[in-house]
């Protein structure tokens, strides 16, 4: 009897430990993973209480918006000076200054997610509070910036005169190209290392000091153009070899300026894991296949109106420039888009980052509207700057319809900055391919059958734009497929 009470005491001493064990493990449990949400609730609403676009969503866009306006405005701007300055030579030089820039600007654009990928990263980064991964992505992107510049050079170099004839550039035409091409290629490192700085910066929503330097850039370059296209002093005349050089002074100005301050903001390189760059070159696959794409289609577009004649080359060299000009212009809420809707994935708020999506959207359809109302005030002037008078008569109906493209070409930037934000860098890759397949597909039927024209070119574009812009909404609105931004389901 006394066996078999103190039997049924010790049963319940031990059903007790193993309840009160299972009570503590529990509400240790329990208490861990209150902890943990409770850590990432205050984590994020940490963020939304020192985000000002929270609550000044419209205040915050067009403040960061502005400066990234005027930078972004400012980089094409040596194309557009140096058409003006050029023009003034001639027929034949201008049009090998458009077949020149349209060669460089699509072999460098390829290497555009040395930006793209790096300000995404940075965003993110910035919004997850992780100081280290900052540094060791500007580590990265300056570091492959100046490895690819030089590869370009030794690869293209020799390449040159087959570049120019793929882009039906022929006698003095191919020559003026042939010399602007050689020169500007020693710009390519700087090019490249300004590119992947301003997305470091821009990444972390310093929008101001990339104005700031692109400023300077520009600064130069107007003041180096005449002296050196046209001969001053001591300077020999160099005509569109002038435009090239001081085209490379400045970008070289600007390249340095670029990693002084990098060193001084975010401090000296650190080590770089093997798998950071290989995230970085997987990003460059779909961005590159995407920039690939669009470069084919500009390319052939130029090369189509570049056919047709010389005065018609000469005419969409003028529209090209100046759409490039506006195209630059609507990236600011581009950019802007991806860094806040990266800043907010990064942070782990959804809601955050599809209001970002929402208020680009409707800012970028205003201001394009507005591109297009001044593109058509300002024709008279653009044709007495940038047209020689054998191009007018071939010029007025492409650029009105160039003007009539800006609100829904604004939506596919727009819808572009967007998706590079979540990192959904293969729907815009296949986006990208069906608008420039379709598109192409056109460009030759019109081009064999001899009846293209430059107005002819520019309704293409028309085609290419819209099926890019509807591909982009697609994606946020309703969200089609594996869409990041979609609601997930409660």
């Amino acid at each position: 009897m006394k066996t078999e009470q103190t039997e049924n005491r010790s049963q319940t001493e031990d059903s007790s430990q193993r309840e009160g064990s299972s009570q503590t493990e529990g509400s240790s449990q329990t208490e861990g993973s209150s902890q943990t949400e409770d850590s990432s609730q205050t984590k994020k609403s940490s963020v939304q209480s020192c985000h000002p676009f929270v609550t000044s969503p419209n205040k915050t866009l067009l403040k960061l918006s502005i400066p990234v306006l005027f930078s972004l405005i400012a980089e094409p701007l040596t194309g557009l000076v140096d058409t003006i300055f050029v023009a003034r030579l001639g027929t034949l030089p201008l049009a090998a200054l458009g077949v020149g820039t349209a060669v460089l600007s699509s072999l460098f654009w390829i290497f555009n997610f040395l930006g793209i990928g790096s300000q995404t990263e940075i965003a993110r980064a910035m919004g997850n509070r992780d100081n280290k991964r900052l540094n060791q992505v500007t580590t990265l992107a300056v570091g492959m910036a100046i490895f690819l510049g030089i590869v370009v050079i030794l690869i293209c170099f020799p390449l040159i005169d087959s570049m120019t004839r793929l882009m039906a550039a022929s006698g003095d035409v191919h020559e003026y190209a042939v010399d602007y091409i050689r020169i500007r290629l020693f710009g390519g490192p700087a090019i490249l290392i300004s590119l992947a700085a301003f997305g470091v910066m821009r990444g972390c929503q310093n929008m101001t000091t990339p104005l700031w330097i692109a400023g300077v850039i520009n600064i130069m370059n107007i003041i180096l153009d005449p002296i050196l296209i046209f001969g001053w002093g001591f300077f020999p005349e160099m005509g569109v070899k002038g435009a090239a050089l001081a085209s490379v002074l400045s970008q070289w100005s600007g390249a340095l300026a670029s990693i002084y301050y990098l060193l001084k903001k975010i401090g000296h390189p650190e080590s770089v894991i093997l798998s950071e760059a290989l995230m970085l070159l997987k990003v460059g696959r779909d961005l590159f296949i995407r920039t690939g794409m669009l470069i084919i289609f500009l390319l052939l577009s130029t090369r189509a109106a570049t056919a047709v004649g010389a005065e018609a080359g000469a005419a969409h060299q003028a529209i090209r420039q100046t759409w490039y000009f506006t195209a630059f212009l609507l990236d600011a809420y581009a950019m802007v888009g991806q860094s806040l809707v990266a800043f907010f994935i990064g942070a782990d708020d959804l809601l955050q980052a599809r209001r970002v999506a929402f208020f680009v959207s409707i800012w970028s359809i205003i201001t394009g509207f507005c591109l297009g109302f001044i593109m058509m005030l300002g024709q008279a002037q653009i044709i007495q700057l940038m047209v020689p008078g054998a191009a007018v008569a071939i010029f007025t109906g492409a650029w009105q319809i160039a003007a009539l493209t800006q609100p829904i070409n604004a939506l596919a930037f727009a819808t572009d900055g967007i998706h590079w934000g979540t990192g959904d860098y293969g729907w815009l890759r296949n986006v990208v391919s069906v608008a420039t397949i379709s598109s192409c597909i056109l460009l030759f039927i019109f081009e064999y059958n001899k009846n293209l024209t430059l107005s002819g070119v520019w309704l293409i574009t028309i085609v290419w734009v819209v099926i890019r812009a509807g591909g982009g909404i697609m994606r946020i609105w309703p969200g089609v497929g594996k869409a990041p931004l979609a609601k997930k389901p409660v």
